[in-house]
């Protein structure tokens, strides 16, 4: 077993236990496949009870999966897809938008990673212009990669601008479960409610081994999505192994659960760092993510021990993730060598 100690992401984290029980015990016997199994019919109705029963519930393995191939089930090669510039889909999917998709992103400037209407603007002004991609569709996340929260209002505003221009809006909810928690609102409230048109529902990062979802809530879009996932190599055979991590994640409320815990601990985490001297916590922890700024020889030390990102080398910031599998101990242990570490350097 590795003797790593992260906090470069929660990804990095082990699948939760019951997560992995109810893995052993789907492996039990025959089921049909291709999603057809006993499983996946159980949690595509477990989805509906939290987005309602209009959703259309679609299993993949993998977050950039879920992301390009929900984009492109309701958008042409002509169309253009309008995010923030820091978003996952144009900074970490290795361009398989475009490549898979051949979608045009258009990448707004955001400071934090949020979009408002008003920064939308600007960039629908070619709408029926033949010689200019059309925007079809908005894509927020959240929280955004920078750990900024959208507000259940300010995503409101998004999808009413969105939909008065004919435009979609979609979701990429890798860390949903941690915005819903930090906004003590349900799943339902966050999108449903909202009418955002479909999601990437993430598990992976929040307990699941590799257990991802696209979700059309829209029922009018998603149209031969079956086939298109076909297409794309992510039709698990075996779904039920895919299925039955989501069903467990969802059922008493497990992911909420271990959403809060990295809530909690990268609260804590921020708290105990941000009162070291030399050690400045940059903005709010809103979700499970902390950008720091420590003086770099500090951070070599650290890093001779812990896993961590710098994120920005030329201002000498770090980021610091939680997870469900972090601890009191393991966040007070951290705190313990980067004080060390900092007074070592000063």
């Amino acid at each position: 077993m590795s003797d790593l100690k992260s906090f470069a992401s929660d990804n990095n984290s082990g699948t939760h236990p019951a997560i992995m029980e109810a893995v052993v015990k789907a492996n039990e016997g025959h089921l049909k496949s291709y999603g057809d199994d006993e499983i996946s019919i159980r949690t595509d109705e477990a989805f509906k009870e939290f987005f309602g029963s209009q959703a259309r519930i679609h299993y993949v393995t993998t977050g950039t999966a879920a992301n390009v191939l929900g984009i492109r089930a309701v958008t042409h090669t002509y169309n253009s897809v309008i995010c923030a510039a820091q978003a996952h889909i144009n900074n970490d999917e290795c361009g398989a938008p475009e490549a898979f998709g051949g979608i045009k992103l258009v990448p707004v400037p955001s400071k934090d990673g949020k979009l408002t209407p008003g920064m939308i603007a600007p960039y629908l002004g070619h709408i029926g212009f033949v010689h200019a991609s059309q925007p079809k569709v908005i894509s927020i996340t959240q929280p955004t990669e920078v750990g900024k929260l959208y507000s259940l209002k300010e995503i409101e505003d998004i999808v009413e601008f969105a939909h008065d221009r004919d435009l979609l809006v979609h979701l990429d909810g890798a860390r949903m479960a941690n915005a819903c928690a930090a906004l003590n609102c349900s799943f339902f409230d966050m999108t449903t409610a909202l009418d955002v048109d479909l999601i990437s529902f993430g598990g992976t990062k929040n307990g699941c081994m590799m257990g991802e979802a696209v979700i059309f809530l829209n029922p009018d879009i998603g149209e031969g999505f079956n086939y298109l996932r076909k297409q794309a190599m992510q039709l698990v055979s075996k779904m039920r192994f895919v299925s039955a991590q989501l069903e467990r994640y969802l059922a008493d409320d497990l992911w909420l659960t271990n959403a809060r815990q990295a809530n909690a601990m990268a609260k804590r985490l921020a708290d105990k760092a941000g009162a070291i001297n030399g050690v400045e916590i940059i903005g709010s922890v809103d979700c499970n993510a902390i950008f720091a700024h420590i003086p770099p020889k500090a951070t070599d030390t650290l890093l001779e021990k812990y896993y961590f990102y710098v994120w920005d080398e030329h201002n000498h910031t770090v980021r610091w993730m939680t997870s469900w599998a972090t601890t009191e101990n393991m966040v007070d242990e951290f705190v313990e060598d980067l004080r060390k570490a900092v007074k070592a350097v000063s």
